[in-house]
């Protein structure tokens, strides 16, 4: 009988997708506090090689309890809290679930955008609190939506948009690799790399890029000024690629038109600047980084992060998402 591997997995993620992890076939998963102290005593404990991770930052402490050919498996897409470098001074393997959360965030990019034009929330809380205030909507069939960042959760908000709702889609991204055909498949009219002509006409702009060096505040107060007075910017991707403050001010101005935000720079959010608090304003649509956490979801990260896994046990380096190929040569 073969022995089974021992992962360590996020008390958060094992909660999201319990029946994946405990049922997975040749594998024991231990769910562990999300704090990297913790969660890397209990690595020590079980002599663990294998991890998989939430957004929790990890900086120091797991990198030195794993052993070398173990795998830090991200549960999801962003992986700003994993430090690479680090990992592969480890000989550690890093992975991610690319893809398999595209439509969950794409549909509450959607959600947020018809929320916004509806004045769905202070709508709905003004009648929980027997508030009979109407308040004319805006269509978005017609109406102009800018996609910053065009790779696969971009193209699918696209999609549903374009094709789903009517409207005008543009593109913009700094990759010169891009394949023009794909995106005028997912509705995308045009795309650039400008982001000046991208948004100058835009009624909606949403943010698909990651949390990278090169994109920390990318939307500043200089970018935040080529907005349209009617824009709404709309975030499902990070909140580091966001000046909060910038954008606090200008919703208060009247700059752009309003704000709709599912991530933040701190989680659970804490402004930045407490006399910058965007929950104090009635142009903003606030949600909790929960564009992913769907059944569906969470099912299929959860069974991409043991894949890989799996694809490590069996030296397949080649089939795995992984984040690090650098580490192949140690």
């Amino acid at each position: 009988m073969p022995t089974e591997s021992i992962v360590i997995v996020g008390e958060g993620e094992y909660r999201k997708a319990e029946n994946i992890f405990t049922t997975a076939p040749d594998m024991r998963c231990i769910p562990a506090p999300a704090a990297e102290d913790e969660f890397s005593a209990i690595v020590r404990s079980h002599g663990a090689r294998y991890a998989v991770v939430g957004i929790q930052p990890y900086r120091d402490a797991l990198y030195a309890v794993l052993p070398r050919g173990g795998v830090i498996a991200r549960f999801g897409v962003g992986h700003d809290g994993i430090d690479k470098a680090k990992a592969t001074a480890a000989g550690l393997l890093c992975t991610n679930t690319p893809g398999v959360l595209d439509e969950s965030v794409a549909e509450h990019t959607l959600t947020l955008i018809l929320a916004a034009s509806r004045h769905f929330v202070p709508l709905a809380s003004g009648l929980q609190a027997s508030l009979w205030t109407a308040k004319m909507g805006s269509e978005i069939s017609g109406k102009t939506l800018a996609i910053i960042g065009a790779g696969s959760i971009g193209k699918a908000v696209a999609r549903i948009a374009a094709f789903g709702f009517g409207m005008h889609v543009v593109g913009c991204d700094r990759t010169s690799s891009l394949d023009e055909d794909a995106m005028r498949r997912s509705g995308i009219e045009s795309v650039t790399d400008d982001f000046a002509a991208a948004v100058r006409e835009a009624d909606y702009v949403s943010l698909h890029i990651p949390a990278t060096v090169a994109n920390a505040r990318f939307i500043n107060r200089e970018r935040l000024a080529l907005l349209a007075p009617q824009c709404w910017l709309i975030n499902t991707a990070r909140g580091a690629v966001v000046d909060e403050n910038a954008l606090f001010d200008a919703l208060v101005s009247g700059q752009i038109r309003g704000a709709a935000l599912d991530v933040f720079e701190r989680e659970p959010y804490v402004p930045s600047d407490p006399a910058r608090d965007l929950r104090t304003l009635d142009n903003v649509v606030l949600t909790p980084h929960m564009a992913s956490n769907t059944v569906e979801a969470n099912a299929r990260m959860a069974q991409r992060a043991l894949q890989n896994i799996a694809l490590a046990q069996a030296g397949d380096f080649a089939s795995m998402n992984l984040l690090n190929p650098e580490v192949l040569a140690r």
